[in-house]
């Protein structure tokens, strides 16, 4: 490794580049694919096949007389070209045919290749019952983007050439075959059944696929099409609670993009040990089975609902409108991910739309500051994969958004059914998105691009207001804080018009429908005027003067939140709380409830709690929960309890998962009732575990037994197996708080076997980093023998989690298992992640020791703190 992917102190930012990046750039075409026809026979139990690809080919130069292919790990047998015999040579990663006769333009070739294949790498799955899970299903499904179906079959295997494909399959009986397009013929032979499926519209060899099951098939449709959902038998109901949607986001999506959904059918189907949450393949999406809800799951999950219009979007972005090469992956994921956001407002609100892109935002800013920062747009990487980031989905969705802010809503609607219309079937870079705008629009957004697409990073505002009663000015003062001091002219400088709202407040009772409470409460939903000015925010400080002819209440900056950025507000208490209170963009009341926090204090703590009984939007609340546990105050503590009550689930965990950082003997206590006790909801008794653990695990003063703690936890995991081990794995979370104690290792230790649910057992290795950093030397040795053998497993999912375990660990062993690890696994982003923890562990190491001393030391410090401040505050606010 160079010694600068370590060297983080002078560079906020880790490069994106790992050692080893280089450009990529799509190869040269020989000429024009026109047809992909795959004719195979499995043989599951010897996870093999055998058959035939056959590609028409139509040359656009005369004279080649050799082609190469994509094909990993591919047993050819023979290639013809025009039923001619051809010689050829495969290295393992190329096919190179050398034709008896060069190339003639528009004298199509017929190449066909015979080839087998035997317990392939990546690209074509087999799963099946072995004896440590015996009621697996027997399944085979595929998996191509990114450049996975050279593992598969032969082909041009890039982005950029689309052909139609067709895929006849022989499977044994009771197993049916899906594939794209249309199922055109089946045909019986003796225990087997032949499926003919035929995609008449060109697309990409990434989006071809096969899924093989004993699947039930739920049928419904739009405008005629048939909408079918495949799932394992005996989880109809599951289906339909998780995808009954789709025909209803057919026609939304439909209208949206101002094309009729294109393909001839719309399947989804759920399939065993998927390692994505799902893929478009063109008019059959692959989902992952632990997307399936049951009715406890539904309560608190949208994100199967997030993750089924997102899959949906990409038939139009991705699968109708084809990226030409990975680097502008970006404009299908953007989208997608931005469609979320679009469902969001369509289906729930707009306000509930706006939180959504908040916590889209956030998880961009959190890669971007703690993993690296990049252009969305770059071709220098090692494998196109790693591209998969949160900049592209959650960077890019906010991105779109911008320009839907940009232009307004008829224009952005115009430009983006103008993109679509003019790329039906065809590749595309992101210069044609740019040119689609400017077509419908006249608009040129390319400083838009410039600032947030060709480069990494966004702003960082910290804003501040002060009041000039005798001259009526409001003065606000903008920082850049991202770019250095005295650097005006600097690259990481934005240029943005930015709309400066002051609030005048009128707050009125409104009836909100989620406030069924008993006791009629009411949810206030804020009321206000805003009197707007635009201001252009380019220089690293700027200070803003607006007369006004009264004294604002609150300061709206960025009035309704289109900008991507992070926003520090230094207001005075009373403007923050007014916001927390009035302000109609949620996302403002949130930048209010998090500067009041900073504030601290009483003051802050009652306002925050009111916000957390009062604020209509669940969103909001979860929020607000959060801040107030910052406050170092034990009135934080009451202002939190009665959110357990909240008849939202969201709500109800937010305040646990608060809980967690108020260490007290009431807290174990209020935390332990509602363990006791159960809730509707898997995700608040999941938190409800782990949050029980860290609390337990502090240092109190009335400790509870460690043993008692143990127990229960033992319980957890002993009775409440439930939807995808969702509350277990809270459980597994509340064991490894337990850093210095032998009995919760040993327990964690039973639950990384084979035979434990795979969501569990994930969930375990994970757990067995962070219980290490308090273990003996001997249990130590204990858990990197485990990983060591756990890291030998080749499932992804399995691979991932043992990094993410060794990653937390504060040991030089640490580094060597993740050393080899990242040698031997056959996935580039397994590969990735044990690199990027083994920069964590390095840094684990330096200065853990004294620091984990020092953190002690400070959090009993805090916590006298903490009583003396609140009986202090109490005593101020009677004497008031």
């Amino acid at each position: 490794m160079s010694k600068s992917y370590f060297d983080t102190d002078n560079n906020v930012h880790k490069p994106f580049e790992l050692p080893g990046a280089r450009p990529h750039y799509n190869p040269d075409r020989p000429g024009q694919v026109e047809h992909i026809f795959l004719d195979l026979s499995l043989d599951i139990p010897n996870q093999s096949y055998q058959g035939s690809c056959s590609i028409r080919l139509l040359p656009i130069r005369n004279g080649i007389d050799r082609l190469t292919l994509d094909a990993v790990n591919l047993n050819i047998e023979s290639v013809q070209v025009d039923e001619m015999p051809q010689n050829f040579d495969s290295d393992g990663e190329k096919l190179s045919i050398q034709l008896s006769e060069a190339t003639q333009i528009g004298k199509p070739l017929l190449i066909a290749i015979a080839y087998s294949v035997t317990k392939p790498q990546r690209g074509i799955y087999f799963i099946q019952p072995d004896k440590h899970y015996p009621n697996k299903p027997t399944q085979v499904w595929t998996q191509g983007e990114d450049e996975d179906s050279r593992f598969w079959f032969p082909c041009f295997d890039y982005p950029g050439q689309l052909s139609t494909s067709e895929i006849r399959v022989r499977v044994p009986n009771p197993l049916v075959a899906i594939s794209n397009g249309k199922l055109i013929d089946t045909t019986e032979d003796g225990d087997y059944k032949i499926y003919h499926w035929s995609q008449q519209q060109v697309h990409p060899t990434y989006l071809m696929t096969l899924a093989v099951g004993d699947f039930a098939e739920i049928r419904d449709e739009w405008n005629g099409k048939a909408v079918t959902y495949y799932v394992e038998k005996g989880r109809e109901e599951d289906a339909k609670r998780s995808m009954g949607k789709t025909p209803r986001m057919i026609e939304f999506l439909s209208q949206k993009y101002g094309y009729p959904y294109a393909f001839p059918k719309y399947a989804q189907v759920c399939v065993d040990d998927f390692i994505f949450g799902g893929m478009e393949n063109t008019s059959t999406t692959l989902l992952t089975d632990r997307c399936l809800l049951d009715e406890r799951a539904a309560l608190d999950n949208r994100n199967t609902e997030s993750l089924v219009v997102h899959e949906l979007a990409h038939q139009w972005f991705g699968d109708l409108v084809v990226i030409k090469h990975w680097s502008h992956a970006w404009i299908k994921e953007g989208m997608a991910s931005y469609s979320e956001v679009m469902w969001t407002e369509q289906e729930y609100s707009l306000e509930e739309a706006t939180y959504y892109r908040l916590l889209e935002a956030r998880r961009y800013i959190s890669e971007d500051s703690s993993r690296y920062r990049r252009p969305m747009v770059t071709h220098v990487y090692r494998e196109a994969i790693e591209l998969y980031d949160r900049h592209i989905y959650e960077k890019g969705s906010c991105v779109y958004h911008m320009i839907r802010a940009e232009l307004g809503d008829e224009l952005f609607w115009q430009a983006i059914q103008t993109f679509i219309q003019d790329n039906v079937h065809k590749t595309v870079e992101t210069v044609d998105l740019l040119r689609a705008i400017e077509k419908a629009t006249g608009r040129n957004l390319l400083f838009l691009f410039d600032q947030y697409v060709y480069r990494g990073g966004h702003p960082d505002f910290k804003v501040a207001y002060s009041w000039d009663g005798d001259a009526n000015l409001a003065k606000i003062t903008v920082t850049q804080t991202q770019a250095a001091e005295g650097k005006n002219g600097s690259k990481d400088l934005f240029d943005l018009k930015i709309p400066i709202g002051f609030g005048y407040t009128q707050p009125e009772e409104v009836r909100s429908e989620e406030s069924g409470v008993k006791n009629n409460s009411k949810l206030l939903t804020p009321n206000s005027q805003l009197k707007t000015f635009v201001v252009r925010v380019n220089e690293r400080e700027q200070s803003f003067y607006f007369p006004l002819e009264n004294k604002p209440q609150f300061i709206s900056f960025d009035l309704e939140n289109n900008y991507l950025k992070t926003v520090a507000l230094e207001y005075p208490i009373p403007e923050l709380k007014a916001q927390l209170e009035s302000d109609p963009n949620p996302i403002a009341r949130i930048y209010a409830a998090e500067a009041l926090a900073k504030k601290g204090g009483l003051e802050a703590t009652i306002a925050l709690s009111a916000a957390l009984k009062n604020d209509a939007l669940w969103g909001v609340r979860v929020e607000v929960a959060k801040q107030l546990a910052k406050i170092n105050l034990d009135q934080a503590f009451d202002g939190l309890v009665p959110g357990l009550k909240d008849k939202n689930a969201y709500v109800r965990r937010s305040v646990v998962e608060a809980l967690a950082q108020i260490k007290t003997a009431e807290s174990y206590k209020v935390v332990r009732g509602l363990l006791q006790k159960g809730d509707p909801s898997y995700y608040v008794e999941a938190t409800a575990s782990r949050v029980i653990g860290a609390i337990a695990s502090a240092n109190l003063e009335e400790k509870p037994k460690e043993d008692k703690v143990l127990k229960l936890l033992k319980s957890v995991l002993e009775d409440k197996a439930g939807w995808n081990e969702v509350v277990r794995s809270g459980a597994v979370a509340g064991l490894a708080e337990f850093k210095t104690s032998e009995a919760a290792l040993n327990l964690l230790l039973e639950y990384t076997k084979l035979g434990v649910p795979q969501p569990l057992r994930l969930a375990t290795i994970r757990a067995l980093g962070k219980i290490s950093v308090g273990q003996s030397p001997v249990n130590l040795e204990r858990i990197l023998e485990k990983l060591t053998e756990l890291a030998k497993e080749t499932f992804f999912l399995t691979q991932v989690a043992v990094a993410s375990a060794l990653g937390q660990m504060e040991t030089p062993k640490a580094v060597g298992i993740l050393r080899s690890l990242a040698e031997q696994t056959a996935d580039g982003r397994a590969r990735r992640y044990a690199e990027e923890e083994i920069s964590k562990v390095q840094k684990n190491i330096g200065s853990e020791k004294t620091l984990r001393q020092l953190r002690e030391d400070f959090d009993q410090l805090k916590q006298q703190n903490q009583e003396l401040r609140s009986r202090l505050e109490n005593l101020e606010a009677k004497s008031k």
